[in-house]
This record gives structure tokens, sequence and C-alpha cells, in this order.
């Protein structure tokens, strides 16, 4: 039997001719990740362990991004801590305030992954770097300290589900109306330590921007990672912003699956995921009538560009509602600055938006957006539990920009096309 695009990755930095699913690798590592919130506790393990220094300062990421700037002294500390370690190690890839973005989007930017690479992070959505053809994949702590002391991680090879994408877009439909519909298809437990490999000629129509939220949500599915071919498009997006070399892998013609859909991106509509699950979804047309109190534009799913793009062509000569606070929060620096040369910025504060320095903040609840009792809030990150934003008695929908932007506007979850 074959292997799937996933299983030929890891079976290369396995070193073996073949792996299969369920099988038990020690795989070399091309990268590995860690943020503000994760990476002291790594540091203090890789203490334990009495290295005197990291396995490869270049193959190392630190990205301090879901308390920066420090809301607090606590969080202060942390970053301390990495910045301290980074010095001490002199690590290469260390992106803090000035440089820093949302690592997610920081890292592909930056041309630190390239197809073919086996990536480790300490943050649940690293596999949105299978947008590029790469396997890489959430770790503990633990995992991490080692991932940094020795250049590699045990996995189990993940069994995989394949989706055929057809067809293209409608007008205001997105790579995330695609993943919060089929979030919503399988459920949250879904793929459950599977691959969800993407496949088909749908893929053509979809940019990277789209393909990077696509896969970073592979995660709220139970998968292990979420993988993309990599097309000329991922070809071309990879020799712009990379200078590394990179290997394509494409799965065998008889690579087994546990499962196959196919899916007609025609046929999609704006689609949101309702509290507590991003499993709820509703299509716009059967969302009724929710109010609002806040919407949110960024986050490592769709803080990118094209966000920025689309959320500004809702809004532009538009005017946020009466009592709606809209937070946007450009992904990286260079997000930021190109969103200020289109003038994109200008459109978000002349609509009576907020734009904020990028960081993860109010996505974790973390801090610029928290949510009181009985508040709710659309936004276009990817998680929406009990509690998530702020207050457990508050409520978080999942949407797309193109959808928030649209609902910052009525003050009520709504489509774009209401307001043309």
């Amino acid at each position: 039997m074959g292997m799937t695009m996933t299983q030929k990755i890891l079976a290369a930095h396995a070193g073996l001719s073949e792996v299969k699913a369920g099988q038990l690798i020690e795989a070399e590592l091309d990268l590995v990740l860690g943020n503000d919130i994760t990476s002291p506790v790594a540091i203090h393990e890789m203490d334990k362990m009495k290295v005197s220094t990291v396995f490869d300062k270049d193959k190392i990421a630190l990205v301090p991004d879901h308390f920066v700037p420090n809301k607090d002294i606590k969080s202060a500390e942390h970053c301390k801590c990495v910045r301290e370690f980074a010095a001490k190690h002199d690590i290469t890839n260390y992106f803090e305030v000035g440089q820093m973005g949302i690592e997610h989007a920081l890292l592909p930017e930056k041309g630190l992954v390239v197809a073919g690479d086996v990536v480790i992070g300490a943050d649940s959505h690293t596999c949105t770097y299978g947008a590029l053809g790469a396997f890489s994949t959430g770790v503990g702590s633990t995992d991490m300290a080692a991932g940094m002391a020795t250049g590699k991680a045990w996995f189990k090879v993940p069994s995989a589900i394949k989706f055929n994408l057809i067809g293209k877009f409608s007008k205001w439909v997105s790579g995330k109306d695609l993943i919060l519909h089929i979030i919503g298809m399988i459920g949250v437990d879904g793929a459950r330590y599977q691959s969800m490999e993407f496949v088909g000629e749908g893929i053509a129509s979809l940019s990277m921007d789209d393909r990077f939220t696509i896969a970073n949500m592979a995660i709220e599915a139970g998968a292990k990672n979420g993988i993309f071919p990599v097309d000329h498009v991922a070809e071309a997006y990879i020799r712009e912003h990379s200078k590394r070399e990179y290997t394509i892998y494409e799965a065998d013609k008889d690579a087994e699956y546990e499962q196959e859909y196919t899916i007609d991106l025609s046929n999609l509509k704006p689609t949101v995921a309702f509290p507590h699950l991003p499993e709820n979804t509703k299509t716009i047309d059967e969302v009724g009538e929710i109010k609002i109190d806040q919407v949110v534009i960024g986050s490592c799913t769709n803080g990118r560009l094209d966000d920025m793009r689309i959320a500004a062509e809702v809004l532009e000569g538009k005017k946020v509602a009466k009592g709606i606070r809209c937070i946007v929060i450009p992904a990286t620096q260079k997000i930021y600055l190109q969103s200020i040369e289109e003038g994109i910025i200008q459109t978000f504060i002349n609509a009576g938006a907020v734009v904020s320095t990028p960081t993860c903040g109010p996505c974790l609840g973390g801090y610029m957006g928290i949510l009181a009792e009985g508040e709710r809030c659309i936004s276009t990150t990817n998680r929406n539990f009990v509690g998530r934003m702020g207050h457990v008695k508050s409520e978080v929908y999942l949407a797309s920009p193109a959808v928030a932007a649209a609902s910052a506007i009525t003050g009520k979850i709504s489509c774009p096309c209401e307001i043309e």
C-alpha cells in the first residue's frame, strides 16, 4: 500500500523507506517553535536535562506574541525568560516587539518553513504550515524542550482523511468558510490524530492565505495536521519568501485513506460557528437575529493581508454601528505596513474601528478585547469555547473577515451582501 503526503515526509525524516499508520518513529526536525506562554516551561524543562546548548540555533524560532507588548508583570517575566534564553544560545530567529508578529503568520513570511519540512511547535495551531506542503504539528512544552535539545521528536504516524475540493468560491466565501463547513460536517473530533489531506482541482483557486487558514484550523477537527499539495501557487510563495531548498512530496495513487469527502466550493455559503464549539455551525441564511457587542478581525487564522483587504472592502465608506467595538489586528509588522501603504488602516479608522499592534491578545482572552458577562463577539479567530474571550457567560461566534466586518456595520451577525 502506498503512502500519503504526510507519511512520505515522516518516512524521509525518520530515514525509512516507508512508514505505516500507527507506527512509532523518531524524526529529524527542521524547526522547533515556541511562544511567550509555552517557551518558559520548555526552557525550564531543558534546564533539567543539563544540556549545554540547543541542537541548532538556526532551527529554533521563539516568538513572543500572546501577551505582547507585555500586559502585566507576569507576562513581562515570561518574555524576559525567553529573551534571556535566546541571547544565551544566540538564537537566530527570535522576534519580539518591533520585529514581532503572530507566530503562524510570521514564520512563513520570514521563509522559515518550506515544503517537505517537519516542524513542531508548542502551540496547537502549528499545523498552519501544512499549507506549504510541510508536516507541522503542535506539541507540549516538554516535547519542545526535547526538540530544542536533540533536534528530534517521536511521532505516531497518522492515518489520513482525503478532502477532494472542486469548483470555486462564490463572492464573500473564503477558506474560513470552508474549514468551518468541514468542522461542522465531521465534528471537533472527526479527524482525531489523523492527517487532513486536501486535494483536487479546486485548490488552484485558493489563495495562500486561504490555505493557511484552512490548515491552521485542522486542529479544531482534532487532526494531527492538515496539508496541501505543492502547486505553482505554493512554490511561488516559497520562492518569494525563502532561499532554502525544499522538497515536494506527493501522495501515492494507492495511498490509503480512512475516509474521503468531495466538497464543491461553489456550493458553500458564508458560515458561522455558534457557541461553544467550532462544530456548531450555521450558514449565514440560518443565523437569524444575533446582536453583537464586539468584532475582532485578526489572529493566526485570519490576520493576513487578504483578510485585511476583504474587511476593508466591506467597511469602505461605512461606519461601525453605534455601541459596537471593532478591533482589527494585522498579524505581522509587514502586513501592518502594507495595510498602511494600501490605505487599509485609514479605511478601518475612518469606519470607527481600532487597530492594534500584532498580538494574539483577544483570541485567548488575554487582553485587547476581553468580554464582560453576557457580551457577544463575532471573531475571525479559531476557538469559541466557554470563557475563551473572557467571562464564562460571554459568547464567541467564529466567522470570516467579510462576515465580521459586515456585522460591525449592522450590529448583528450579517452577510456582506446585505450592505452592498
